[in-house]
């Protein structure tokens, strides 16, 4: 009997059919990283020095346990939930992620479209490689617009203007960048925008057609929304070189939050926060969210993962205004867990990276259906039928969390 007709030996065959294919988030993963340069999936995977906190992120969901309870009528689950007033089918959100056209061609249109499609919200980043115009032309889902409190108030005005003519329904500020963290893949691999392919990593580009491909089919891959800014090309800095020294703002304090509010009247959400001290701020400023994150492990490293942290914010800020947790998120019952824990909703990054590198709009559509399916799963398996009923008695988590 040829063996071989029953069984699949070669378990690259199988990653090399596509987003369909993939089971789980890691699958996707590896199918990004046979699809990608090294030097762009380390842009992805990699975090800040030795990416201590990037680990972290992961490892602290596995410390939460679960507590199932049975014959519970489960045989209809509801997966909806409301996020700042606007009901949605999914509670993972697209975070936002610049130039994600370094995966794929379509980069930030594919990931808007799938998340409209999936009925999820999508947050467009200020430093996406499409413009916020371009997004919100192929979404017909939720839209939020991501920004950072930078010194040019004059650039940030008209970001925020640009984010209110496209529909944009909520302002998500990201407050974890002062300074930028020191990436030491990215500096080891010579990393820039847009990328160099020089003669250390020239073999595996060419490895990789498709990519070079996709690279090569559009404009120089950049920041498309600070085109036209005041200080750039003309006075003598990049685009690149203007994001390093010009919009960096080391200087900034919560009273910045007052004149983004006279700008912007609609949900503001502040993106960033691993502490009390930084919640109860941000609350007390008036904002309708926060996101407990640590950037994914890229900012800080010795940062604490933003599961365990989360206990402690939700006590902090009560029903004040909605929490939402990203970093670390890879499973369909880590979702369950932050929920469980008071999140409203999570935020994921690379996970859809992963499936934009895997198969760019099928890949992140496919990220989102894995995400589905397994808090569906969980959901049942934990005895209840909707996200509204997820509480405290569904997780066992480390006393040491919730400690003041």
């Amino acid at each position: 009997m040829d063996l071989s007709r029953l069984f699949v030996l070669d378990p690259k065959r199988s990653l090399a059919r596509g987003p369909a294919t993939a089971h789980t988030i890691d699958d996707l993963r590896r199918q990004a990283q046979r699809r990608l340069p090294r030097i762009i999936y380390d842009f992805v995977e990699g975090g800040a020095e030795d990416e201590i906190t990037v680990r972290r992120n992961r490892a602290a969901f596995g410390e939460i346990g679960l507590e199932p309870e049975y014959l519970r009528d489960v045989a209809t689950r509801d997966l909806s939930t409301t996020i700042l007033g606007t009901r949605v089918a999914s509670p993972v959100v697209l975070g936002p992620t610049g130039l994600q056209r370094l995966a794929h061609l379509e980069g930030e249109l594919a990931a808007a479209r799938a998340a409209s499609a999936l009925g999820s919200i999508y947050v467009a980043a200020t430093a996406s490689s499409y413009t916020i115009e371009e997004i919100a032309a192929v979404s017909s889902g939720p839209l939020w617009f991501q920004l950072y409190l930078w010194s040019s108030r004059e650039v940030l005005a008209a970001l925020v203007q640009r984010a209110k003519a496209v529909g944009c329904v909520a302002l998500c500020l990201t407050i974890d960048v002062p300074v930028i963290g020191r990436r030491e893949r990215d500096l080891r691999n010579g990393m820039a925008v847009p990328p160099r392919i020089g003669l250390s990593n020239a073999l595996d580009a060419a490895r990789r057609p498709r990519w070079l491909y996709g690279i090569a089919q559009r404009d120089e891959l950049t920041y498309v929304n600070l085109r036209g800014a005041p200080g750039i090309d003309g006075h003598g800095l990049s685009l690149m070189e203007y994001m390093d020294q010009r919009l960096t703002n080391p200087g900034a304090t919560w009273a910045e939050l007052d004149w983004l509010r006279e700008l912007w009247d609609g949900p503001l959400v502040v993106k960033g926060i691993t502490s009390v001290a930084d919640a109860r701020r941000a609350v007390d400023a008036g904002v309708d969210g926060v996101v407990v994150s640590n950037h994914g492990g890229r900012q800080l490293d010795g940062a604490p993962a933003t599961i365990e942290r989360l206990p402690r914010i939700v006590d902090a800020i009560g029903d004040r205004a909605e929490v939402f947790l990203d970093g670390g998120v890879r499973r369909g019952t880590d979702v369950l867990k932050a929920m469980a824990m008071g999140a409203r909703a999570c935020l994921i990054g690379r996970p859809y990276w992963y499936g934009l590198g895997a198969g760019g709009e099928a890949g992140v559509r496919r990220c989102l259906e894995i995400f589905t399916a397994e808090l569906d799963r969980a959901l049942a398996l934990v005895g209840r039928g909707s996200l509204a009923e997820l509480g405290p008695d569904v997780v066992r988590v480390p006393p040491a969390w919730s400690a003041p």
